[in-house]
């Protein structure tokens, strides 16, 4: 059953995923600005985020943004359907601009493995398939909570990689793989600005706000030995589909065995990546939900979630 149920979520996404572009843009243009007009949940959350995080903002600067960042966040859904549907190489060819290739090559070939740490910004499906183009990776996941959905991701995920994407889930076992991966040589890819579990982190700034940051990429830098790069595939302004490839050296502090030193240095990575493109930043997550124990702080969503 779970397998014909992903099977029917597939035929549906390709069918949004095979429209022409300039359709898909209108359509996720007007996902964007219904949620903005119905205050959905990721609406409500982003303007908040954005409340809080860029406070220099006036009102007229931070509604502007606000939906850009809603009619980017539909876009981005629909994009990702194009991009799960479609060969890698239709899809690579979208990459118009390629920053930093130098050190991704370089780290490759020194051989004591690799940390990409992707954050939520721009659309890291694309930068999943251009990496697997060139070298077998594991990438972490957190497994959706519905048996169909975590199927269905495995299968687009894996679709036309030729096994060269190993999808680890963020468990123990997980974990282990990814340091052995490592201490191999391989290539491990890792969404960074994820709320980890209690216990699973440490608080660090982020725009300025503390915010419960993993733990877990500086130890594996620390640990392995590997090199740090962060990547990201951002939008290109226009009215075509494409993509500008950068990819950046991680901050040095990343490896500090001091954890509030090596998050702030991985905090510090991810918002420079968010300053330099908001609009195509998620903000639509509760990045900063849980507060420092003994700070007295409140959670800054609780009037959001009283409200809904």
């Amino acid at each position: 059953m779970t397998a014909i149920a992903a099977s029917l979520l597939h035929a549906a996404a390709t069918a949004v995923g095979r429209l022409p572009w300039p359709v898909q843009r209108a359509l996720g243009t007007a996902l964007g600005d219904a949620s903005r007009a119905l205050r959905s949940r990721e609406s409500v959350v982003a303007l908040r985020n954005l409340e809080l995080a860029l406070p220099g903002l006036a009102a007229d600067e931070r509604r502007i943004l606000h939906r850009e960042v809603m009619r980017t966040t539909g876009r981005q859904a629909v994009e990702t359907l194009r991009l799960w549907t479609r060969t890698h190489a239709e899809n690579l060819a979208l990459i118009r601009e390629f920053h930093g290739v130098e050190l991704f090559d370089a780290a490759l070939a020194a051989g004591r493995g690799l940390i990409v740490a992707a954050p939520h910004h721009g659309n890291w499906e694309l930068l999943n398939q251009w990496l697997a183009a060139r070298t077998p990776l594991a990438i972490l996941y957190k497994p959706p909570e519905s048996r169909i959905g975590e199927a269905f991701l495995r299968r687009v995920r894996a679709a036309d990689d030729a096994g060269r994407i190993t999808q680890v889930r963020a468990e123990g076992p997980g974990i282990r793989q990814l340091y052995r991966t490592l201490k191999d040589g391989g290539v491990v890819g890792i969404l960074p600005d994820q709320q980890p579990k209690a216990g699973d982190g440490a608080f660090a700034p982020f725009f300025g706000i503390q915010a419960l940051t993993m733990t877990l990429l500086p130890r594996l830098a620390e640990r392995s030995g590997a090199t740090v790069l962060f990547a990201s595939c951002e939008r290109l302004e226009g009215r075509d589909l494409a993509y500008a490839l950068r990819i950046e050296p991680a901050p040095g502090a990343i490896i500090d065995p001091d954890p509030a030193v090596s998050v702030a240095a991985l905090n510090a990575g991810v918002e420079a990546m968010a300053r330099r493109a908001p609009a195509q930043y998620q903000w639509t997550y509760k990045r900063f939900k849980a507060r420092p124990p003994d700070s007295g702080e409140p959670n800054p969503y609780q009037d959001l979630e009283r409200r809904r």
